[in-house]
């Protein structure tokens, strides 16, 4: 349901391991070794995700989307998605590797923060010295981490440098209190708060009037950016968007997340929430109604903080009633802003059984790509295997070039309501 990335990678021992007292030469193999024995000893170790894989079924994509031929011309899709060995064989390896493997670009980083309509604080980190050296034109690629997630993770560091290096305008929306971002007022953010994201957009349309906006989102975010593509249907000033990881189904994750290995990351995860929320704890003092603010203080489990406080915070009766009416599925048949989805089969926080195939296949404005391996928020796969970028990455920004110099494809909102106009008829 979230992003474990920025919570492994900081914790000095997430699995309860003296890394310190090891040569980091020796990190590697550790994690190996200890999530694969505990996978192929676990009940939830199945022929899927353990062992050697079947060459087809580990190299075969899913696509589907009315317009799924035209990824057929991806040089990035070129060749069969070849999962790295050992490490991308099993879905606990290539997550817990990513996490805290994956090399860090460098970049240097300008923050700006805005003031929300409720006085809360957003914070924004552009690529230092873009707003003197990019044109004014320049295509804006503005990113969405997961929970507790930054500019600070690795995946969206790569993500950044690529788009950089094309000559795009990047900027990383940090939410409310992440990426030590200020917090001024008692709320923080949720799988169904779009407000912020929408403040953002406008904000960057101002900066850049005449400038084409994209956006990507990984896990969390990637829920807030379809459920926002939704929510804008016809009027969304977005040219394009990407959503990676995305639970989509947030009772089908929130299931799934506690049980097993998944454990793991809640309980980290946890812990991160537990860390930014005592950061800002007085701006909490004496609110009544239904808070539970010790249970939030003291989660031990993602569910605990939700019901102690986020559910409370953004209106919902329960943690159960959150997740079922925070889920970017229910969102997918209102967009109409080219949008591709990737995910992995064998995603621990995402489950592909989550995932809303039948909605996208009915939008033309929607693809999906399914790898068949890839952890979550992992895809150590291809040219950068296995501590380089995403193998995503060049996928993702193939797809944003193509729409960016797309002139009546899939980027023209007349054409894919034209066709939705001719499904809808002929239905």
């Amino acid at each position: 349901m979230a992003s474990p990335h920025s919570t492994l990678a900081r914790s000095s021992s997430p699995l309860r391991w003296p890394l310190s007292s090891l040569p980091r030469s020796h990190y590697p193999i550790m994690v190996v070794s200890a999530a694969a024995s505990y996978s192929f000893f676990s009940a939830e170790a199945d022929d899927s995700d353990g062992g050697v894989p079947n060459v087809a079924s580990a190299t075969s994509l899913e696509i589907i989307g009315s317009r799924r031929a035209l990824l057929s011309g991806f040089s990035s899709l070129k060749q069969p998605y070849r999962p790295f060995p050992i490490i991308g064989w099993n879905r606990h390896v290539e997550t817990i590797f990513a996490a805290l493997f994956r090399s860090l670009p460098s970049v240097r980083l300008r923050r700006e923060c805005l003031r929300a309509r409720d006085n809360g604080a957003i914070a924004l980190d552009w690529v230092s010295g873009d707003d003197r050296l990019l044109p004014p034109d320049s295509p804006v690629l503005i990113l969405l981490p997961g929970l507790t997630g930054g500019s600070q993770d690795t995946y969206v560091r790569h993500m950044l440098a690529r788009a950089r290096k094309k000559g795009w305008r990047v900027v990383v929306f940090n939410s409310r209190g992440c990426a030590h971002s200020p917090v001024t007022t008692p709320q923080f953010y949720s799988a169904s708060f779009t407000e912020d994201l929408g403040e953002v957009v406008k904000y960057v349309s101002a900066c850049y009037p005449v400038c084409k906006m994209y956006a990507v989102g990984w896990s969390l975010g990637a829920n807030i950016l379809v459920r926002y593509l939704g929510q804008e249907s016809h009027e969304c000033p977005l040219s394009g968007a990407v959503s990676l990881c995305n639970p989509f189904n947030l009772p089908i994750a929130d299931e799934d997340f506690r049980k097993g290995f998944n454990k793991i990351y809640d309980k980290a995860l946890a812990r991160s929430l537990r860390k930014i929320f005592k950061k800002h704890a007085l701006l909490f003092e004496d609110l009544r109604d239904e808070y539970n603010i010790p249970m939030a203080a003291n989660a031990k489990t993602v569910r605990d903080f939700d019901e102690g406080l986020t559910r409370v915070s953004f209106g919902f009766k329960s943690a159960d009633d959150y997740y079922f009416n925070s889920s970017s599925s229910n969102s997918i048949v209102h967009v109409h802003t080219p949008l591709l989805c990737i995910q992995a089969a064998n995603d621990p926080i995402a489950p592909s059984r989550g995932i809303p195939r039948q909605e996208i296949k009915e939008n033309p404005s929607c693809l999906l790509i399914v790898t068949p391996k890839g952890g979550h928020l992992g895809w150590i796969a291809g040219k950068g295997a296995p501590f380089g970028a995403a193998w995503t990455d060049s996928v993702v920004m193939e797809f944003l070039d193509h729409l960016h110099s797309d002139k009546h494809g899939m980027n023209s909102r007349h054409h894919t309501d034209d066709i939705q106009r001719s499904m809808s008829v002929h239905n």
